[in-house]
């Protein structure tokens, strides 16, 4: 049997309530890279305040990070002690150019679509 496709969470949804190895998609721009920590930030604004979050990039590297270029990430959430939720990247995909207003939208009709198939 194959396994679930990965939920979409926009990146505010992501918090420390998020199951350990539950495997998701989020999205953001790229505001930091440390190779040697193999460690990205993606960040995103949404209703006058930034959220942020922590990609370990360790199994998809070497890869071109291009600072401040959108990317969509697939990958599954560890929690660390004493921080918030790290997603474990296993694609990670520069978009750069997506409208992402209309992602948001997209997502929020598939959750939509997925709630009324299941009523």
């Amino acid at each position: 049997m194959l396994p679930s496709a990965a939920v979409f969470y926009l990146p505010w949804e992501i918090n420390s309530s998020v199951p350990e190895g539950k495997v998701l998609r989020t999205f953001g721009r790229l505001s930091h890279y440390d190779l040697a920590r193999s460690e990205a930030i993606l960040t995103v604004r949404h209703s006058s305040a930034q959220y942020q979050v922590c990609v370990n990039t360790k199994f998809v590297e070497p890869f071109q990070a291009q600072l401040g270029s959108c990317y969509l990430v697939l990958g599954e959430a560890e929690h660390r002690e004493g921080e918030g939720p790290v997603l474990k990247a296993r694609i990670l995909t520069c978009v750069e150019g997506m409208n992402v207003p209309l992602l948001e939208q997209a997502i929020q009709e598939q959750r939509n679509y997925f709630n009324k198939r299941q009523e």
